[in-house]
């Protein structure tokens, strides 16, 4: 019998369950996935009924209820610390990229908001210049983490994924899904993250997911 439950949304949309999911899974926790389909428009009622504030990820494990996807980050690599990097410097850096991912960049998200189904085709209109700001930074992150602290392995800080990894996930599944130009430090590191066997996984099941759970606002986006 399993641990707990892990409750996520639509696989093929929500960012945020992504990280929440990923953390869980490199940290090998022994729980259920709940997917939730998401609602058209607004919260989804199924969501507001198991979670505390309403959103996913949710994670229940052993007793502990976690929500927000970085807390449940946190509580992961407390189980498994190698979910940050054991230098106290690099550690440092990690949580600082991944508080930043957490709390900012409103303009990318809301312009490409994540869509597993799309593959390489850019926005009609183009990027306004918030955007196109969000996306430099991002690029200088991936780029600056990788050449301090990534020597070793392919991922931001060497040969495993970490928490950081799990918080940069769906905004690489973005860059992915929107034919994003990046620089060719960041862009290698967006392959090779698609390419982690958990990565394969979520979007695998992603289309597996009912046509039913799709929603017209996302597919079409031009």
């Amino acid at each position: 019998m399993a641990d707990g439950k892990l409750y996520i949304g639509t696989r093929r949309y929500s960012s945020w369950s992504l990280r929440g999911w990923l953390a869980v899974h490199l940290a090998g926790l022994d729980v259920e996935d709940v997917v939730i389909p998401l609602a058209g428009g607004g919260g989804t009622t199924a969501i507001k009924a198991v979670s505390p504030n309403g959103m996913v990820p949710y994670l229940e494990h052993r007793g502990a209820r976690v929500w927000e996807s970085l807390a449940i980050g946190e509580y992961c690599a407390e189980i498994t610390p190698a979910l940050w990097p054991p230098d106290r410097l690099a550690r440092a850096h990690a949580r600082s990229i991944a508080a930043e991912m957490h709390a900012g960049f409103r303009p990318l998200r809301m312009a490409l908001p994540m869509n597993l189904g799309r593959h390489g085709r850019p926005l009609a209109g183009g990027l306004v210049d918030d955007v196109q700001a969000d996306i430099a930074r991002i690029d200088a992150l991936l780029s600056g983490t990788r050449a301090a602290f990534g020597q070793g392995g392919p991922y931001l800080f060497g040969a495993d994924l970490t928490v950081a990894d799990a918080m940069f996930a769906p905004v690489i599944a973005r860059f992915l899904g929107y034919g994003v130009q990046l620089s060719t430090v960041a862009a290698d590191y967006a392959a090779l993250l698609r390419a982690h066997p958990l990565m394969a996984r979520w979007y695998d099941d992603a289309a597996r997911e009912p046509e039913a759970w799709h929603l017209e606002r996302f597919e079409t986006l031009a």
